[in-house]
């Protein structure tokens, strides 16, 4: 067996210096807090993304965020989506899509007519809920020092995320005085825990600020601290219990509401010190905290559930974590001797640790997880594979039925979308909010690569629970059903007999016009694909195979060639136009086997080619993180470990890892950026297990044999 705790306690996150793009979190899929070097979000100007980026310098926001946590701005013209729609032509005829907005614009410069299109977009956002950090002084009349600057008065730095429990240790000094901060996470509650010890708690030199900021309407700001007057917060403290200070504060942000529950240590005081500003002052040296928080309404209860203490939570935190790292998959890279084997464990543990408390919730995640907002904090579709697919191909598989549910609870949405779209079954949107509405782009509602994830999760999720298979298919296979009766009324046959994938289509590299895309591989392999899936679903559930499915599989167009290489995208059936290939962006051709398990489809030789063509002749610059992992995984399919190890290890602006772990695309716009961190999960389940083709290797056949002996336990089975 593998010793876990070892594996895992080697990649403890350890910073001795405030940095601005390394913070921290701890939270549970649900909930997350996110930390500078003090434990607490302390030094919010080192670490304020909107500034940072006005000055172009690196950032990693500092935010506390949840799954519920959205807001929707009013909406007073009542505006909709029959506003922003748009028709495009297609060979299934005349179909309106919402995509009267292009995001790359500032609002300033939309006219009224684009206003819509632009509320639709940004609406809802989620909130940052709180902010808790340390004020220091000079001395303990003064007033407190401002955040600019403060990180550059601290010394001896010395902050541990110890991965094996989820508890966080800071310490600093301050003045020649020693602080030691201990934060944690609860595993089954969106509450924190954070314990304070040092002298200058005593005589007041540190005391604790909370604050609440309101909601932003932009691409990425997370917090609007700008404008008080448009949110509201109010204090009710309670009688001490146990000697300690309780108290909530009902928060309310247009028609959305929440609360924060607070419990101190005894003999702290609780004040309101100005507008959404609560000072803690402490009795003594050492200052314990509670902070719980809530959507009003989802409970609406007057009654309120007791605050643990402290000590409850870091025990209930160390047992989570165990519990999450002893369960599932685990590898060990100890014994490599090739020298990129233990960076590329190192990214693999804090993997795992960060889309565990980020991608594992409720709700598909945002590309920048529950730390701070991108594209508004909304989540998207087509990336939920690339966050989460892993969980189920590391042996737990219940993480990633977690979001799966909400699939379900927007089969009515799905349905309406692909409806009014003209085509049966159900069509997933792209960019959206918690109630699943699309959100108007010239982009997002034309992609199409995103419909065929639902029954790709349902089939990893049946792989892994082998004895639970027939309460799998039941539970997934409506999902699968519906899913797969719109891959088929999406496809298209020409009167010569093929069947392809028709505009208006934006592929995976959306760099194409959509009007004229036609069989894009990656897109054209996954329907595939997911018909053929769809139909051992069927007859798993003792149904029919549908003969409609059967015949469009056996009549699909050949994947378009550009001279000994797949094209990104084909041309119109009879067209003299030669198929294309714009070089950056994705190169999502090569996800048609990879991604993609096998479908017959593919010709290994050219695809081969493929690769050996993006090496060559691919703008590395413009990539992003999930392409490494696609790659690998296409390489793995086709029996060329080399190529999958040097994919995962690419020295290239966007796969690089961060101290804590996260994989970094932009310093100043996008310095974090979950979909690789999960899809490097995915590619090394692959390298581990194989698949398909690959399986006739022995050993690991994603790693070579030389330098690479790879323990490994816990994989399931996967396509």
């Amino acid at each position: 067996m593998i010793d876990r705790h070892a594996v895992v306690s080697r990649h403890n996150v350890r910073l001795t210096a405030p940095d601005a793009l390394t913070a921290l979190t701890v939270g549970n899929g649900e909930f997350a807090y996110t930390m500078d070097v003090t434990g607490l979000q302390t030094l919010t100007a080192l670490h304020d993304e909107v500034a940072a980026r006005a000055e172009n310098r690196p950032a990693m926001g500092l935010h506390t965020q949840a799954q519920w946590g959205f807001h929707e701005m009013s909406n007073p013209d009542g505006w909709d989506l029959a506003d922003v729609m748009r028709p495009y032509r297609t060979p299934h005829g005349v179909i309106d899509y919402p995509v009267a907005y292009d995001f790359d614009r500032p609002p300033a410069e939309l006219t009224q007519d684009e206003l819509p299109g632009y509320y639709l977009w940004v609406n809802p956002q989620r909130l940052d809920l709180f902010r808790l950090g340390l004020e220091l002084r000079a001395a303990a009349d003064d007033e407190p020092l401002a955040a600019a600057g403060l990180h550059s008065r601290l010394t001896d730095v010395d902050q541990q995320l110890d991965l094996w429990s989820g508890t966080v240790v800071s310490r600093f000094s301050f003045q020649g005085t020693d602080f030691r901060v201990t934060t944690a996470c609860h595993p089954d509650r969106d509450l924190l825990a954070f314990k304070i010890e040092s002298e200058q708690l005593t005589d007041g030199r540190a005391t604790l600020v909370l604050s609440f900021p309101g909601a932003s309407d932009t691409f990425a700001d997370t917090a609007d601290w700008r404008h008080p007057e448009r949110h509201h917060t109010e204090l009710t403290l309670d009688a001490p219990v146990d000697g300690r200070t309780t108290a909530r504060l009902d928060r309310r942000l247009d028609g959305t509401g929440y609360t924060v529950d607070l419990a101190t240590s005894p003999g702290a005081r609780l004040e309101d010190v100005g507008v959404h500003r609560y000072r803690i002052t402490a009795d003594g040296p050492v200052l314990e905290v509670i902070v719980a928080a809530a959507p009003t309404d989802r409970d609406r209860s007057t009654e309120r559930t007791p605050l643990p203490r402290t000590a409850d939570v870091f025990e209930a935190s160390a047992a989570g974590w165990r519990d999450f790292w002893t369960s599932g998959a685990a590898v060990d890279l100890s014994g490599c001797t090739d020298p990129r084997a233990h960076e590329l464990e190192r990214r693999i543990v804090l993997s795992q640790y960060l889309t565990r408390t980020q991608s594992a919730g409720s709700l598909p995640p945002a590309e920048t997880g529950l730390t701070q907002n991108s594209w508004a904090g909304k989540f998207h579709l087509e990336m939920h594979w690339w966050h989460a697919a892993h969980f189920a191909s590391w042996g737990r598989p219940e993480l990633l039925e977690r979001s799966l549910d909400w699939y379900r609870s927007i089969l009515p949405v799905a349905r309406q979308i692909a409806a009014r779209q003209g085509f049966p079954g159900v069509r997933w949107p792209k960019h959206i909010g918690p109630e699943g509405r699309e959100s108007p782009n010239v982009i997002g509602p034309l992609l199409v690569w995103q419909q065929p994830h639902p029954i790709h999760f349902a089939e990893l999720i049946r792989l892994a629970r082998p004895t639970e298979q027939p309460a799998v298919l039941d539970r997934y296979g409506e999902l699968v059903e519906q899913t797969a009766r719109f891959i088929a009324g999406y496809l298209y046959r020409t009167p010569d007999g093929l069947v392809h994938l028709p505009p208006a289509t934006m592929p995976a590299q959306e760099r194409y016009q959509p009007e004229e895309v036609w069989d894009p591989p990656f897109e054209l392999c996954y329907f595939a694909w997911g018909l053929r899936t769809a139909q051992t679903w069927r007859e798993l559930r003792g149904l029919e195979r549908e003969t409609g499915w059967d015949a469009l599989l056996v009549d699909l167009a050949p994947l378009p060639i550009q001279h000994d290489h797949y094209a990104a995208v084909g041309a119109a059936p009879g067209s003299a136009a030669p198929p294309r290939t714009e070089l950056g962006d994705h190169p999502s051709m090569v996800g048609a086997l990879g991604l993609v398990p096998e479908t017959g489809l593919v010709d290994p030789d050219v695809m081969r080619s493929t690769l050996d063509f993006i090496d060559r002749e691919w703008d590395w610059d413009l990539t992003w993180g999930w392409d490494y992992p696609m790659i690998a995984m296409t390489a793995t399919r086709l029996g060329d470990p080399d190529r999958a190890v040097e994919a995962l290890t690419r020295q290239a602006p966007r796969n690089r890892y961060l101290a804590n772990g996260h994989n970094c695309q932009h310093p100043t716009r996008l310095p974090l950026y979950l979909p690789g961190n999960g899809g490097l999960l995915s590619a090394v389940a692959l390298m581990i297990t194989g698949a398909g083709s690959a399986q006739q290797r022995s050993g690991h056949p994603g790693f070579p044999n030389q330098g690479w002996q790879i323990r490994a336990e816990g994989f399931p089975q996967r396509p």
